[in-house]
């Protein structure tokens, strides 16, 4: 593990500085005099479709490490944790499964080797500026053609190199030292090499036990106390961007690297706890090389391009002379992408435009059993759309055309699908000068079961079916803000939802977390409203934040009307859920609580008392000081999460750490 990292550690340095010297020595001849360049998409529009957003120092605040800690804080969002630090992290958005949530990073999509989902906790928050999640498309036609193709959107950005006037450097250290033997050092060096280019490299190591203690009630009605084992991760993320711009052009590219070794935590029998502990272990290696190019062309006419490399190598071992409860497997995945794409934006006048986005995109997986398909995949996904902004009336439009195939060898599996998506987008401001407006949406969507879905077992490929998806939602935002006063700004906005889903597909874990059971499970139907406020305010020299979220959901499986569990609410999606985060500053002083709370819900479509499932919630706190020196900025945080140190199950027989707490130490150079 530690020489595989020192490996991917030094090429990924050593590319990053030799494209930047090449860059630094070219720059006068290939730039000339270079100009600032404004993003036409400054700010989040939340009038047009419905988006939440965390960034800032509002990000950093919360008590989170991972983006999928930070998902918890929007409303309509479900995160499945499968035990701790080492257990997978997943995110649903309005009951429609992690396959129709699009996860950018960047402007371009993640795609991951593991079950066809992205775990969100591999990706921390140390080098993320911003996280951006929005309920059926990005409101902007600008994108590219697989940012229409999924029902939600993340999209996290990266943190741009900022630098003083007479600065050339920006260097952060930072160390986080708790719970579970944890230790977590990160760096991110910034460089501007002159004006309109500059570089960053972010590190950062993670090697934790993830042991913790835990409460369990057998089926006696005893207690005992237990051990989290096998729960252990090391870790180590590389990134290196390079930054570009000109009177015309912007453009960026990033090479990631993310290494780990870790072992997955096993369900805990209730009846036999201890009795079967797993020793399951995985290795990851995820690369990629991606760029994004922009050109403002004419007035009324501007282009983008973006190009990626991916490739992703998994290695699975189980051993039962370690876990009884276990088969023999140590197998390897590996899969690689190639994707490019472009995009054409048109101004026809001054309130209405329209684009065109055209993306190719080729998977290929192999594995380790000699028995196993060599799958390939071959998409390609053209949107045509258009935009206007007419007195106080805003639409959006766009036509998705889908063409997916499947090959294995030299057959066509699966079948090749073709197939159309429309999108139309309403927004209508009622009074001129009040920042109050009405929207809604309407999208239809497929995907196919991923290869993942199909190869990701010991038999080759499964029956699923394509699913379907169609998202109908109304809703409401109003904002407030202004710079003296008491309150300085004040947001809220809501919608209602209705979503139903053909032939859903739905994960559930088997034996381990690494192979799961695919199924279609008929037709669902998902009733939900989702609500927020975010609000901030001053008293003397104090300031304040506050968010809160809402969201109750309906959603229920409707396949059959002669089963007798026709109706049931979906598993582990809660009617109820919400949290709270309160935040403020003071001389340098900062503070924040947050809490989350997840309503009742059941394990199965069968809602019947033995799939009952108890509603959870968690107090977390942090305190930080900021102290200025001459030349740098030292910043000290203490972190508490689950304060009451509640006992508690994400999913079932996958407990959750109780109370636990973090010490970090960051300094600004």
């Amino acid at each position: 593990m530690t020489r595989r990292i020192s490996a991917i550690s030094l090429l990924l340095l050593l590319l990053i500085c030799q494209v930047a010297s090449a860059n630094e020595e070219t720059a006068d001849s290939l730039f000339g005099a270079i100009d600032e360049v404004v993003v036409a998409v400054s700010r989040i529009d939340r009038t047009t479709v419905p988006a939440q957003e965390l960034g800032g120092e509002e990000l950093k605040r919360l008590s989170v490490c991972s983006v999928a800690d930070a998902l918890r804080y929007f409303s309509g969002v479900q995160i499945k944790d499968y035990g701790g630090i080492g257990g997978l992290k997943t995110v649903n958005v309005r009951s429609m499964g992690s396959e129709h949530v699009g996860v950018f990073y960047d402007g371009i999509q993640l795609d991951n080797a593991q079950n066809g989902t992205v775990d969100l906790g591999r990706y921390s928050l140390d080098n993320v500026e911003s996280i951006t999640m929005y309920n059926g498309q990005k409101n902007s036609i600008f994108q590219p053609a697989k940012a229409f193709a999924s029902s939600s959107t993340i999209y996290l950005q990266s943190r741009r190199p900022l630098f003083e006037e007479d600065s050339s450097d920006n260097l952060r250290v930072s160390m986080k030292y708790g719970s579970f033997d944890t230790w977590n050092p990160s760096l991110l060096w910034e460089h501007l090499f002159r004006k309109g280019l500059s570089a960053s490299i972010s590190a950062e190591y993670l090697k934790t036990s993830g042991e913790y203690r835990f409460s369990l009630q057998k089926r006696d009605g005893s207690d005992t106390t237990m051990v989290r084992k096998n729960d252990d991760v090391e870790a180590l993320r590389l990134e290196g961007s390079l930054f570009g711009n000109t009177d015309r052009d912007i453009w960026m590219v990033k090479a990631y690297v993310y290494s780990s070794e870790r072992g997955y935590p096993g369900a805990v029998v209730r009846g036999m706890p201890g009795m079967f502990t797993s020793r399951d272990r995985q290795w990851d290696t995820d690369m990629f090389v991606q760029g994004n190019w922009q050109r403002n062309v004419r007035d009324w006419y501007s282009t983008q391009a973006q190009l990626k490399y991916s490739y992703n190598y998994v290695r699975f071992k189980s051993d039962p002379t370690l876990d009884a409860s276990t088969m023999y497997v140590d197998n390897t995945y590996r899969q690689q992408e190639a994707y490019a794409s472009a995009v054409q934006l048109f101004a026809i006048n001054n309130w209405w435009s329209a684009s065109l986005s055209t993306d190719f995109q080729v998977n290929g997986m192999s594995m380790s059993q000699s028995e196993s398909s060599s799958p390939v995949r071959y998409s390609g996904l053209v949107a045509a759309s258009t935009a206007f902004d007419w007195n106080r009336l805003k639409g959006q439009a766009s036509l998705l055309y889908s063409y997916v195939e499947d090959r294995s060898g030299k057959k066509a599996v699966n079948g090749t699908k073709n197939r159309l998506s429309p999108t139309l987008v309403l927004s209508w401001q009622p009074f001129a000068g009040y920042d109050w407006s009405l929207r809604a949406f309407y999208k239809r969507m497929f995907r196919l079961p991923t290869l993942n879905d199909i190869y990701y077992t010991l038999v080759d490929e499964r029956p699923l079916g394509p699913e379907y998806a169609t998202q109908y939602d109304i809703g409401t935002a109003w904002s407030f803000t202004r710079s003296h006063g008491f309150l300085r700004r004040l947001e809220l906005q809501a919608d209602a939802y209705f979503n139903q889903v053909d032939d859903k597909i739905v994960a559930m874990p088997s034996s381990s977390q690494f192979r799961w059971t695919m199924m279609n499970i008929g037709y669902v139907e998902i009733l939900g409203v989702d609500a927020s406020l975010q609000s901030s305010w001053r008293v003397g020299e104090t300031s304040h934040v506050l968010r809160l979220t809402y969201t109750y959901q309906l959603a229920e499986d409707k396949t059959d009307r002669n089963s007798m569990w026709y109706g049931g609410q979906i598993p582990y999606i809660p009617r109820n859920s919400g949290s709270v985060a309160y935040g403020g500053d003071w001389r340098g002083w900062s503070w924040n609580y947050s809490f989350i709370y997840t309503g009742e819900r059941y394990e199965s479509v069968a809602n019947i008392p033995e799939n009952y499932a108890q509603p959870w919630y968690t107090h977390d706190m942090s305190l930080s000081r900021s102290f200025s020196f001459d030349g740098f900025v030292l910043k000290a945080a203490i972190e508490v999460n689950n304060l009451l140190n509640q006992q508690y199950d994400v999913v079932r027989c996958y407990p959750m750490p109780g109370t636990n707490w973090k010490l970090r130490l960051e300094i600004d150079l």
